[in-house]
């Protein structure tokens, strides 16, 4: 879908040329462009405002049907993501026009003040992610994603550039794989399902793949994870996925939540929630895309992908509050609350693999708390990591992709408010404050010696309404992240 292409603007036919534009900065080196942008700016309603946006038909100088130009705002406020935002935005305006292709140009570096790379990745990832059409379910397709987007530089960048849009699909396929897999209903995607949905995905492109059924998790005393299935007629699954990559050091686990239907158990949710509870899996479908996408990569890293799948209903086999439940390490866990399921299974994911992996690192990603959200809002993610080093890395890596996430302490003093008078701990504090972090306290208890960090993405990782280069529901957020942090590592 994605070209970087050199085009002469005055003989080449097209139909729809997006040109972005700053409010008091030219930031267009090519003549034409350049020529094009000073016709629009010369019409008194546009001023490259941001978000501002007018059409040019036929205008003269080339032979672009239509030039739409849209406003970033001032210069100093322009980076990737703002660019990043103008082509997703196109993106969507084609497509309301029903246009199978579109052109897109590219600004200067030197005048933008950015690295060409980062321009390029940047267009290119608000491209091909605003391309993405969820409808599977609707009789009429009332849209149609676009077949092809071309952005124009000059000759000797496309040629420098030429691997980049391939891997840049890539990467951004796997997001959208996730954004699917978590915008399917819970109906279509019960455990059992969805284990088998990843696990064709996964061997399609060359990962090792194991499903642990619920015989097998009962067999190796997964009690916490079985305890939040205990509700549901719909049986759990764990999925496991491995890439080798040629790497003889201990390898990277990422662990990915996944409740396929999260109704709180015995202490129901109710409200407003409910309906998106078919996102508590978004964790997961990250951790199993960015394997996915490793392996078509051919990334040079042992990494294994672990995806405990459940679902939390609401029955005469619900665990209860007050039950306690003996948990993989052999710890016993008193439950404080059965909406508090997420952390139960990724503490038995977590201990399963570090015991059978050794890895060097273990990160997880789930949508674990309101608290979290409540914490950072709904745009960013929620880093906890005993090591600073590997928090600071994710946290600059959420930045290069605006994948954005924040660092939140791990303070040992709120360990008490864990404890529990009858069992080893408690899954829900004494407190109704700070859950976000005596969440990711509960679940340190948990790990052993392998350098690990937790990762909550219940803001960012379900989203009501449409952005620039998303639609409503699953963002496949941390598959960006994931990426760009192991592609970063040493």
């Amino acid at each position: 879908m994605l070209h970087l292409t050199s085009v002469d603007l005055k003989r080449q036919k097209i139909k729809a040329l997006f040109i972005p534009v700053c409010e008091d900065k030219r930031i267009h080196a090519e003549p034409v462009v350049a020529a094009l942008v000073d016709q629009a700016l010369a019409i008194g309603e546009f001023k490259g405002k941001k978000d501002q946006e007018i059409t040019l038909y036929r205008p003269p100088g080339c032979v672009a049907e239509r030039v739409v130009f849209r406003g970033l705002g001032k210069a100093e406020s322009l980076d990737a993501e703002a660019l990043r935002r103008a082509a997703g935005r196109s993106v969507k305006r084609c497509i309301q026009l029903g246009l199978p292709r579109m052109w897109l140009a590219a600004p200067d570096p030197a005048a933008a003040s950015i690295e060409e790379t980062d321009i390029l990745r940047a267009m290119m990832e608000g491209a091909f992610l605003g391309n993405h059409v969820f409808d599977r379910y609707k009789q009429e397709k009332e849209t149609k994603p676009l077949a092809r987007a071309y952005l124009v530089v000059p000759a000797a960048s496309a040629a420098r550039h030429r691997r980049l849009a391939a891997d840049v699909q890539t990467v951004c396929g796997g997001t959208l794989m996730a954004r699917e897999w978590v915008n399917l209903p819970s109906n279509d995607k019960p455990p059992l399902e969805l284990a088998a949905l990843i696990a064709r995905e996964a061997k399609a492109h060359g990962l090792a793949v194991e499903v642990l059924s619920e015989k097998d998790l009962q067999r190796k005393k997964m009690g916490a994870m079985l305890a939040v299935a205990a509700g549901s007629s719909n049986r759990p699954a764990m999925v496991i996925l491995r890439h080798k990559g040629g790497d003889r050091r201990p390898p990277v686990v990422l662990v990915g939540k996944g409740v396929t239907f999260d109704s709180g158990g015995i202490n129901i949710k109710t409200g407003d929630s409910l309906p998106d509870m078919k996102g508590d899996m978004a964790g997961g479908a990250a951790v199993a895309a960015a394997l996915i996408v490793a392996a078509r990569l051919k990334l040079k890293r042992h990494l294994i992908g672990v995806i405990p799948l459940v679902e939390n209903m609401v029955s005469g086999r619900s665990t209860r509050p007050g039950d306690i439940v003996t948990t993989f390490t052999g710890k016993t866990v008193e439950i404080g609350n059965t909406d508090a399921e997420g952390r139960l299974i990724l503490i038995d994911a977590m201990a399963y693999a570090e015991w059978r992996f050794k890895p060097e690192v273990m990160i997880d990603l789930a949508t674990l708390t309101g608290a979290c959200v409540v914490a950072l809002g709904e745009r960013i993610a929620g880093v906890f990591a005993k090591d600073e080093a590997l928090q600071a890395a994710i946290v600059a890596a959420g930045r290069r992709t605006h994948e954005r996430c924040w660092p939140m302490p791990l303070p040992g003093d709120y360990k008490e408010l864990l404890k529990s008078s009858y069992a080893d701990i408690n899954n829900m504090p004494n407190t109704r404050y700070g859950g976000a972090v005596t969440a990711a306290l509960f679940l340190s208890e948990f790990v052993g010696t392998a350098r690990w960090a937790h990762i909550d993405i219940a803001g960012p990782g379900f989203h009501k309404k449409e952005d620039a280069y998303c639609g409503p529901g699953g963002t496949g957020f941390g598959v960006r992240l994931l990426m760009d942090w192991l592609t970063s590592r040493t």
